[in-house]
């Protein structure tokens, strides 16, 4: 395993729908395991492949793990390829932030309670009916896989101060 670097906003691969993974072989099951570990790193609690430059459907997340008592605390990573909502219920406002998008937060109104259904790295068909933290996060992953970021649910005008703002970061770091 290896950490990999997390692409920010504006890399356009975070902009591209990702494609459905077809056959589950080696290397996607290192680029799974690659992003468990950079996820912990982050830290963060769910992270897409196109966040790490690969334009592939595949999600890791783990909610438990970033919020446990650090001396009992146990990695459970969910990994789910090609995922897809199917039900969805309700409607709640929560506050998001995101690895990509870096010092940006915004309240972002989504379903309550998903189904969602995919395969695991075994091939495994997987089913998730889920509310809460959960159903957030893999409603906000599933975005980036569709090339869909966090600005995207930011006004225009909260959205606009947060591109000058990194721009002008840009200019002074060169």
């Amino acid at each position: 395993m290896a950490q990999r670097p997390i692409l920010v906003v504006p890399d356009m691969i975070l902009k591209r729908k990702a494609s459905e993974i077809v056959t589950i072989d080696d290397q996607i099951v290192a680029l799974a395991n690659d992003m468990i570990e950079t996820m912990y790193k982050a830290p963060g609690i769910g992270l897409a492949a196109n966040q790490v430059g690969e334009a592939l459907r595949l999600i890791v997340i783990d909610i438990e793990y970033a919020y446990a008592d650090p001396k009992t605390r146990k990695k459970n990573p969910i990994v789910l390829l090609n995922p897809e909502i199917h039900l969805t219920e309700g409607e709640g406002m929560f506050e998001e932030g995101c690895l990509s998008v870096p010092e940006f937060t915004v309240e972002v109104v989504r379903p309550e309670q998903v189904q969602i259904e995919g395969v695991d790295l075994d091939g495994n068909p997987i089913k998730i009916e889920t509310d809460g933290i959960l159903a957030r996060v893999l409603q906000h992953e599933i975005d980036h896989l569709n090339g869909v970021t966090l600005l995207e649910h930011a006004s225009a005008l909260k959205r606009n101060l947060y591109k000058k703002r990194i721009k002008k970061k840009a200019r002074r770091d060169q």
